[in-house]
């Protein structure tokens, strides 16, 4: 495999911008320099011209992408959809499924056994993110309402005995059973979050002593103060903030949350428990008009307009629409957060909520040479992906 050098750029770091260039060998980062004393041999030389070298983005949420849904049900909109999203600057990808029958799930993971993780000319395909059917009827958005119910033993062991690529599952934590398949899920080391939900702070605060790590699309899906018997209760957003160690995911699409709240995110989490997700649907990338939410045989029709998809009747949002370079640029030009955070909320953070931060997530020696080039105006310009060139506009 060829050495190449990408040299003369600024580097995003976790902890700041560094002029240098990076030395990639074997599709690992075999050495950063702050110098022009490289002192290396390389096969190719790539000059990022003053552009910001960056991690590639991970996009731990997404249903889709350039037309595709990941639950059509083909390798081939499974490849399509996580390539229009490469384009945009992932890397890493984890298709999320909806809730649906459990046949359709069955479906659905079947196909994703059989497709390469690794393809040439793709981004990394992780593994697999299940959203559901475990979710609260009163916080159920976009979700199908007929597929909603309770985690079961019996199902649930069924579809984990179907695939060994689940890394993330998506619940309500109020409802009966999920305490306890929270620790079924821990013990085969799957991350636990807690989505479309009525809990209240205090039982979002019991779900993180048991095992859930991180609120799904933060404020979506979920309760903040509301009145019982006259009372203030706290929900899940307080508990969000109140927990510092638990993780939000946050939808940076200019849709879903105003600058305000993508402020005071970010004010009280920092940059270490933010990540930044699409949360999208098929027509990420796409124009306007009419689209299917879900698998083009089970799902149903949605609105895209004003870059974001709505139910028809214009009652909820239906999903983003966003590429992880629109939550770059939202997130750093709606809050005081550095470039170099913002792209931690993208990059090391995700890989840390899934631990694959020793391989993934920063620019450093002996890590994965997923590596991306863009610029002041976080145009994307160069997409490697472990040490293969698959867009250069350099």
């Amino acid at each position: 495999m060829k050495t190449i050098l990408i040299k003369n750029g600024n580097i995003i770091e976790k902890d700041g911008i560094k002029k240098g260039s990076v030395l990639i060998k074997d599709k690992k980062i075999e050495q950063v320099f702050h110098t022009e004393d490289f002192n290396c041999n390389y096969d190719m030389v790539i000059d990022a011209k003053e552009q910001y070298i960056s991690p590639g983005f991970i996009d731990i949420h997404t249903h889709g992408g350039g037309g595709h849904d990941f639950m059509d049900n083909t390798e081939e909109a499974i490849y399509k959809a996580v390539y229009a999203h490469m384009v945009h600057g992932t890397t890493s990808i984890v298709p999320t499924t909806l809730t649906n029958t459990e046949e359709n799930l069955n479906t659905f993971m079947n196909i994703f056994n059989n497709i390469d993780l690794n393809k040439k000319g793709y981004p990394n395909i992780l593994g697999l993110h299940l959203e559901g059917p475990y979710f609260s009827y009163g916080q159920r958005g976009a979700q199908d309402p007929r597929y909603l119910r309770n985690p079961e033993p019996e199902e649930y062991n069924k579809i984990l005995s179907l695939t060994d690529r689940i890394i993330r599952w998506s619940l309500a934590p109020e409802l009966e059973g999920a305490l306890e398949f929270a620790q079924v899920l821990k013990e085969k080391k799957i991350n636990c979050s807690i989505a479309h939900t009525e809990a209240t702070c205090e039982e979002v605060k019991k779900a993180y002593k048991n095992g859930y790590t991180c609120l799904v699309h933060f404020y979506s899906g979920m309760n903040s103060v509301i009145r019982k018997n006259a009372y203030r209760v706290a929900g899940a957003v307080e508990a969000g903030y109140l927990l510092d160690d638990i993780y939000v995911e946050v939808i940076a699409d200019g849709s879903h949350l105003p600058k305000e709240l993508l402020e005071l995110i970010y004010k009280v989490k920092r940059k270490n428990r933010i990540c930044l997700v699409t949360d999208s649907m098929r027509a990420a990338g796409m124009p306007d008009g009419l689209y299917t939410l879900g698998g083009k045989d089970s799902g149903y029709e949605v609105v895209v307009e004003d870059n974001v998809a709505k139910l028809t009747d214009r009652s909820a949002f239906a999903g983003s629409v966003a590429t992880s370079d629109i939550l770059l640029k939202t997130m750093y030009n709606n809050t005081s957060a550095s470039l170099d955070e913002v792209v931690n909320m993208l990059t090391i953070n995700p890989a840390t909520l899934l631990n694959i931060e020793d391989q993934k997530g920063s620019i450093e020696i002996g890590k994965d040479a997923d590596i991306i080039i863009f610029d002041d105006k976080q145009e994307i310009s160069l997409v490697m992906v472990m040490g293969d060139i698959n867009i250069n506009k350099i």
